[in-house]
């Protein structure tokens, strides 16, 4: 079995993982491009800079002072056996699992069922846009699978949407809001956009990026469709 590629690590978070003192690891690979990306050093799958084996070790020594470790990325599960195989030698030392996902790989979201206890879910933008923003034009169907069933099991889960206003409207949110929230959805977070990388010819200002945090119009619309929103603005 090929060995896990590890591109980085947060020893301690109190946000990454909801109601968890948690580890973070950043895992290599990703088949999305999207155009706000904060971590494209980790989209290609190579050697890590991180050697598992020493990452383990490190986590043996943390059981009883965190409480989870979230494996993230990139697309954690691109790494598929690899990063399965890891997942569960560090639940097996009593860490709650948590997992950042884009939903791409929903067959191998079922094959962590029983390892992975909470995730959060990007939902990255309506229908029409999600080729425009991730390169993949399957990738919203494949997504969409993967929130069906991860409600379906009743485990921990937030759907998230950063809201670049190159991808991402108002209407646009309140209706990526109504889905999430028609499909079972309880827990939502909407997420400010930071300009990492952006052209010249598509530049957004501070306004653009702060709209959707100061119509409370739009904010009581999604809060009242879900049992908790979070605005991380």
């Amino acid at each position: 079995m090929k060995q896990i590629q590890i591109g980085g690590l947060v020893s301690f978070t109190t946000i990454d993982f909801p109601g968890k003192l948690a580890a973070v690891l950043f895992l290599k690979g990703c088949p999305f491009r999207c155009a706000y990306c904060s971590n494209s050093h980790l989209i290609a799958v190579e050697e890590g800079e991180y050697d598992p084996d020493k990452v383990f070790d490190w986590l043996k020594q943390r059981v009883g002072k965190l409480e989870g470790v979230v494996f993230s990325g990139g697309e954690a599960l691109m790494q598929s056996d690899a990063a399965i195989d890891y997942m569960q030698r560090v639940h097996d030392l009593g860490f709650a699992i948590g997992l950042h996902t884009n939903g791409f790989y929903p067959d191998l979201l079922k094959r962590v069922v029983d390892i992975v206890d909470w995730i959060g879910l990007d939902f990255k933008a309506t229908r029409e846009k999600y080729l425009d923003l991730t390169g993949i034009d399957i990738a919203y169907n494949r997504m969409i699978e993967s929130l069906k069933f991860w409600v379906s099991t009743g485990r921990g889960l937030e759907v998230r949407t950063t809201c670049d206003p190159r991808f991402v409207s108002k209407n646009d949110l309140l209706e990526i809001a109504e889905i999430s929230s028609g499909l079972g959805v309880k827990n939502f977070a909407v997420q400010k956009y930071t300009p990492y990388h952006e052209e010249e010819a598509k530049l957004t200002t501070s306004a653009d990026r702060e709209q959707f945090f100061n119509d409370d119009e739009l904010k009581n619309r999604i809060e009242s469709l879900f049992e908790s929103v979070v605005w991380r603005n």
